[in-house]
Order: C-alpha cells, then structure tokens, then sequence
C-alpha cells in the first residue's frame, strides 16, 4: 500500500506538472491494483489488435526501458492504460509501475499500480490498468521504478 500511495502521489505530481485536471483527483484516493503480464520475446504492441499510444521509451536502469502508453480496443469502445518493459539483460531484473487514465479534458478515469515484479531476462512485461469503457479521447501518465515515463500520445 505505501508503493501506491508513493506512486500516487507521483503521479498526481507529474499531471500538475503537465497540465493535466489533477484538481478532480484526491490525493486520498488509492490506486487500484494493476496486472502484470509476460510476453516472453513477442512485442506487445506489434502483437495485439488494439491501437497502443505510448510515450518514448525512457531508461530504468543499463539495457532495461520503459514506457507508458494507452490503449484502444479494436472495437474502439474500451481504453486502458499500460506500462510496458523491456528487459535486455541476461537476468531477471525486477519493477513495479504505475499509470493513471485521463480523458483528454482532464477527467480522471482511473489509478492503477502493480507491484514490483521480475521482469525475464531479454524478454517484455506489461503492467495493466483494468479496461475501462469509454469511446473519448484518453491518455496516461506512468511512472516505473520512480523514472517519470511522461505522458502518452491520445488513444
């Protein structure tokens, strides 16, 4: 819980930053929780349907990048927001993240942080929030191992 409220935080901070309608989000509010998931050496962009956004990859540690992104069904009607990692090294390297979702208005639809967790050697991992019905615009704001991945393109 203190990795969400610390990442919560952070990210709140980081859409003040940016200009982004923190105003409606509490500072009070927890992050839910989000799921990671294994891709082995397939990318998880080039490998799904759905229209990924995402932000430039940004260094968490030597041969180890990260970047958040978000996330359109294929059927248009869903979004969600993501924090994807690519491990190049020979070991395991572990990561916790978080994002949130915002309406290109500034509405927030969501927190989401999923704990520290192995990333494969030379392999890719995706930290999920929950898929939220919303057909409007969207973006997300993450952060892995307290590196600020920035703000993702809309979806």
């Amino acid at each position: 819980m203190a990795f969400a409220r610390r990442t919560l935080t952070a990210l709140l901070t980081i859409a003040a930053g940016l200009g982004l309608g923190v105003a409606t989000a509490s500072p009070a509010s927890a992050a839910e929780s989000g799921s990671w998931h294994a891709y082995g050496n397939t990318n998880p962009i080039t490998s799904s349907s759905a229209d990924w956004q995402c932000a430039g990859s940004k260094a968490l540690a030597a041969n180890v990048v990260a970047q958040v992104c978000a996330i359109r069904s294929a059927g248009g009607g869903a979004v969600q927001g993501a924090v994807i990692v690519r491990n190049n090294r020979a070991a395991l390297y572990s990561v916790d993240a978080a994002m949130d979702l915002y309406t290109t208005s500034g509405s927030p639809l969501g927190i989401w942080a999923c704990a520290s967790s192995g990333v494969g050697a030379n392999s890719w991992s995706v930290c999920f929030g929950r898929s939220v019905a919303w057909s409007g615009r969207v973006n997300s704001v993450g952060a892995a191992n307290g590196v600020n991945l920035g703000v993702s393109p809309p979806v």
